[in-house]
């Protein structure tokens, strides 16, 4: 019994110390940044487009959603126009103690990202790519986010087609609305 109750104090004391300091450490406090919506312009592969985007918490605030709308119009690298659509859904995973990113893209690929870098100031978030479904096998990718200014990110997409290095795909300089 006494060892029980011991046990018992053991498991309490390090919550009683944690709400005496008043730190709760937040998990979730590298990428607050992104949080928010967002509009700008984007260039790459598919030519220039404006760009529509949002980062909100969902879920009783367990994952960062992220959407993204860019619509290209026409024009003579691609005459048709297009429209990229693609939402994504961040998680903490305890167990790696990192964050990772599955994000669903109109094209039918569904890439799974995990955080592998925070900038020594905190101000560029590297995601690369541990799958990708529906692309050629050993295909990669890597997303950055890069805080340019107060309320200002840029976000860049990068593509490494197998047997071959990352070219940058798209990027995005995005301002908070």
């Amino acid at each position: 019994m006494k060892a029980t109750v011991f046990l018992a104090v053991l498991m309490v004391i390090p919550l009683f110390s944690l709400a005496q300091s008043g730190e709760v450490n937040d998990v979730w406090e590298p990428i607050r940044f992104l949080i928010g919506s967002w509009e700008g312009t984007g260039e790459g592969m598919s030519g220039q487009s404006s760009v529509d985007a949002d980062f909100e918490f969902v879920l009783n605030d367990q994952f960062l959603r992220a959407k993204s709308k860019s619509v290209f119009e026409p024009q003579e690298k691609n005459p048709d126009g297009e429209i990229h659509e693609d939402i994504g859904y961040i998680s903490y995973d305890r167990s790696r103690e990192t964050f990772v990113l599955r994000a669903f893209y109109v094209e039918g690929f569904v890439n799974t990202y995990l955080l592998s870098e925070i900038s020594e100031d905190g101000m560029v978030l590297t995601f690369v790519t541990e799958s990708v479904e529906n692309a050629p096998a050993g295909t990669r990718a890597k997303l950055v986010y890069k805080m340019t200014g107060e309320g200002e990110i840029e976000e860049r997409f990068f593509v490494a087609w197998p047997g071959k290095d990352y070219g940058c795909f798209l990027t995005n300089h995005l301002k908070r609305k």
